[in-house]
């Protein structure tokens, strides 16, 4: 064993078992199984990183990403799966994006909103996940609506029912299948931003965070994410481009 491979070992499993964050927050990358275990392309990912590196895997799951990057300082995880975000950044070193995905917004399915733009204005409330990647991101752009936070993204939609809200924003698929099971509700066709997921280590796990750089590369470049999403039935998501 060389060096660097010690201290990658270091970085990705100090304890001798990699524990990588699971965020149940997104479906789009987490799903819960028939029998609650955890699937998805992010699981997909742990699984064949901890194989890789000749470890055991510990999945420690979340049920949103805010709660995800909280838990950094708690040390209960190697490896995470999170949006790309200034804020984030400045705790935690990011691969390049394995998937990129719309953040968008719900709205009712007679309102007049018919572009993201339409939703800043003053005195709209939309409704967001506390700390997720979206949150971060209209917490920095929005001029004149106003945000109003839930625990998870799920919860989000949900007061956004419950009060009426202007709009509920989040990951495009999620809001879509709220849509379709009720047509009271509709997803608007643009964007307000796209989301870039990446495998995501302590900043200061410098050995950790350049193997895990190239893992999420080769196993863009192989067809294994592609087939990760399409295996977990989002095969409508962009695999991102190879750095």
């Amino acid at each position: 064993m060389t060096s660097l491979d010690r201290a990658v070992l270091e970085d990705l499993a100090p304890k001798g078992v990699l524990r990588a964050a699971i965020n149940f927050g997104n479906p789009v990358l987490a799903q819960q199984g028939p029998d609650g275990s955890p699937q998805g392309v992010s699981v997909a990912l742990a699984k064949a990183l901890a194989q890789e590196l000749g470890t055991q895997l510990e999945m420690v799951t979340f049920d949103a990403a805010g709660k995800v990057f909280a838990a950094l300082d708690q040390d209960v995880w190697d490896v995470a799966f999170l949006a790309i975000e200034p804020v984030r950044e400045e705790q935690i070193a990011f691969s390049e994006p394995y998937v990129i995905i719309e953040g968008t917004y719900l709205v009712a399915a007679d309102s007049g909103y018919q572009h993201v733009q339409d939703l800043d204005q003053p005195g709209l409330k939309l409704a967001v996940g506390q700390g997720a990647a979206y949150d971060l991101f209209l917490s920095r752009t929005l001029e004149h609506a106003q945000l109003e936070r839930a625990a998870t993204s799920a919860a989000a939609v949900d007061l956004y029912i419950e009060k009426s809200l202007d709009a509920a924003a989040g990951v495009r698929q999620p809001l879509e299948k709220v849509a379709a099971n009720n047509p009271a509700y509709r997803v608007l066709a643009d964007a307000f931003t796209s989301i870039r997921q990446a495998m995501a280590v302590p900043r200061a796990h410098e050995a950790g965070a350049a193997y895990v750089r190239d893992f999420i590369e080769r196993n863009k470049a192989d067809g294994f994410v592609r087939a990760a999403l399409i295996d977990s039935g989002q095969a409508d998501v962009t695999v991102a481009p190879l750095a």
